[in-house]
């Protein structure tokens, strides 16, 4: 298997292209003499994000309040991905005092469920304050999807939608 290291990671970002409801995702990174656009999920994102804020608590890091510098929603403009994620880990190197995050290639063809043992993988160094800044700029960017049913929580098309709390017998607008 390929593993690219960007070690140090220069910038690290979230990028998200289209409309609210049909938005195609993008990691971006630059570190180490090379920048890299991969694809991936918007659950792929939360779920790093989430992580990420337990990962800072179990450190102990304080994370600054909220406020300062905006980062604009929809992010940086991405070129074409090299390839889409499929796995993400998050883990935390205590003798260098960094996050590493490992992103690798998707299943390619079909009938496949896991990579390729020649799929490619990335490992990104982040410091704590890199991964505090990425964390507020990736949530920027998820916030500026479709706004979220005040009764299910699940994103409403401007049509409405069939609301699972009511069952689905009206949209909710």
């Amino acid at each position: 298997m390929a593993i690219f290291e960007l070690d140090p990671v220069d910038l690290i970002e979230v990028a998200a292209v289209g409309e609210p409801g049909r938005r195609t995702f993008f990691l971006l990174a630059t570190g180490s003499g090379r920048t890299l656009t991969l694809g991936c999920e918007k659950s792929q994102i939360q779920a790093l994000v989430l992580r990420l804020h337990q990962m800072l608590e179990a450190q102990q890091i304080e994370t600054p309040e909220q406020g300062g510098e905006a980062t604009a929603a929809a992010g940086p403009a991405p070129g074409e991905p090299e390839w889409q994620i499929g796995e993400m880990g998050l883990g935390y190197h205590e003798a260098r005092r960094m996050f590493v995050l490992v992103a690798s290639q998707g299943a390619v063809g079909e009938g496949t469920d896991a990579p390729a043992d020649d799929s490619p993988s990335v490992r990104f160094w982040l410091s704590h304050d890199q991964v505090i800044a990425f964390s507020k700029q990736a949530e920027s960017v998820l916030a500026g999807g479709r706004p979220l049913c005040p009764r299910c929580g699940l994103p409403m098309d401007p049509a409405g939608h069939p609301c699972p709390v009511l069952n689905g017998a009206r949209p909710i607008f």
